[in-house]
C-alpha cells in the first residue's frame, strides 16, 4: 500500500451505555490489524471519554454516533466521533462528578477539536509518532 493512501475505519453505535466498551473494542482491533502499538492505552482512553461525551451529551434519543479512525502509514492517528447533537464542546474546570474527559483527551492527544456538520459536529483527536506495520 502507498504511504500516501489512508488506512480508514468507521462504524455506528447507537445511544446505549454498551457502545462505549464497543467502540473501544472497535479500536483495539483496527489498531492491532494495522500493526498500531505505541500509545495504545492513550488512543483507547481518548475513544472511551469521546465515545461517552457523545451519549451524554450529544446524540439525541432515538439517534447515534459514528466513529471513524483512519491514519496513514506514518501517521499520525486521527480519531473523530459524529454525533448529531447541538453544543460546542470545550475543555472546562473539572468538579466532583464530571468534567474530566476533553481535559483527558487535551492532555493526552497531540492537537484535538470541533468542527461542524450538518446536524451536529464532529470531535476529533490525533496523535503523532504512531506507525503501522
Amino acid at each position: 500500500m502507498s504511504d500516501q493512501l489512508p488506512l480508514f475505519r468507521e462504524v455506528f453505535y447507537r445511544r446505549e451505555r454498551r457502545s462505549v466498551p464497543l467502540a473501544r473494542e472497535f479500536t483495539r482491533k483496527a489498531l492491532a490489524d494495522w500493526g498500531v502499538y505505541e500509545r495504545t492505552g492513550d488512543v483507547l482512553l481518548c475513544v472511551s471519554e469521546l465515545a461517552t461525551n457523545a451519549l451524554l451529551h450529544g446524540v439525541p434519543p432515538g439517534r447515534g454516533f459514528r466513529l471513524h479512525l483512519s491514519m496513514r502509514r506514518q501517521g499520525p492517528l486521527r480519531i473523530e466521533v459524529h454525533d448529531s447533537g447541538g453544543g460546542q464542546p470545550r475543555v472546562r474546570e473539572p468538579d466532583d462528578e464530571s468534567g474530566r474527559g476533553l481535559l483527558l483527551v487535551a492532555v493526552l492527544a497531540d492537537a484535538w477539536g470541533v468542527g461542524r456538520r450538518d446536524p451536529g459536529k464532529v470531535v476529533w483527536c490525533e496523535f503523532a509518532g504512531v506507525a503501522g506495520a
